[in-house]
């Protein structure tokens, strides 16, 4: 299975390297990412392989709603079917 992460807060150090270690410490690869600072805005996406997830779904979602807290910004994940599903026309 493969998901879609979306990280959207105040620019500080360390966003990339704390959410990325949690998807590490969960066995998921990140397959691609983009990421841009729009004015004084972090906003990261991410597409990740769950396949060799150490957890079900909700729990990842759980862990990366708790880093993002930690971190001061909004971590987001969704399963891809469902984020293509909502963005077709």
């Amino acid at each position: 299975m493969r998901a879609i992460i979306t990280v959207i807060g105040k620019d500080k150090k360390g966003i990339i390297a704390g959410v990325s270690t949690e998807l590490a410490g969960a066995g998921i690869n990140i397959l691609d990412i983009s990421q841009t600072i729009m004015q004084e805005y972090f906003v990261m996406i991410m597409l990740v392989d769950m396949a060799s997830a150490t957890d079900d779904f909700n729990v990842i979602q759980g862990k990366l709603d708790k880093k993002g807290g930690e971190l001061g910004v909004q971590v987001k994940i969704q399963r891809e079917e469902i984020f293509q599903a909502m963005h077709q026309i």
